[in-house]
């Protein structure tokens, strides 16, 4: 299976706004929801990839770039918003990371893992390992 981004329904009227962010995709059984936020724009987290977990990701506030390797080392870019809802589902075996595009970034994470179960399946590399390039937004 290859990385996925699931548009998300959106529901508005004039109280405001209602999304579900798990339920509607293929995932594998959920063990944890956690938190993560960067306070400034440019902050990176990454790159790291699990043998077994999958990860799903969904921005609450704010954007962020993510850039995805393959095992060939090939990239995947994909851009997550909170003015845009997704959630963007990541197997295993694949080399992950993302960069907050605006100030006070945060997402939510899903997992199919404790924890503790993360930690020992969590293989860490240089964020810079494909380039410094990959994390610029590029112009068009």
């Amino acid at each position: 299976m290859k990385p996925e981004q699931v548009n998300i329904t959106c529901h508005t009227d004039d109280r405001g706004v209602l999304y579900q962010i798990y339920g509607s995709y293929k995932f594998p059984e959920l063990k944890r929801i956690y938190v993560v936020g960067n306070f400034g724009r440019g902050t990176i987290r990454g790159f790291h990839r699990h043998e077994e977990e999958w990860k799903g990701y969904f921005v609450t506030n704010g954007s962020a770039k993510f850039v995805v390797a393959d095992e060939d080392r090939n990239l995947s870019t994909y851009v997550l918003s909170s003015k845009n809802p997704t959630v963007l589902i990541i197997p295993p075996r694949y080399d992950q990371g993302w960069i907050s595009l605006e100030e006070n970034t945060v997402l939510i994470g899903i997992s199919n893992k404790s924890l503790e179960e993360s930690l020992k399946d969590d293989i860490r590399t240089d964020p810079f390992t494909y380039g410094r390039e990959v994390w610029n937004v590029k112009a068009r």
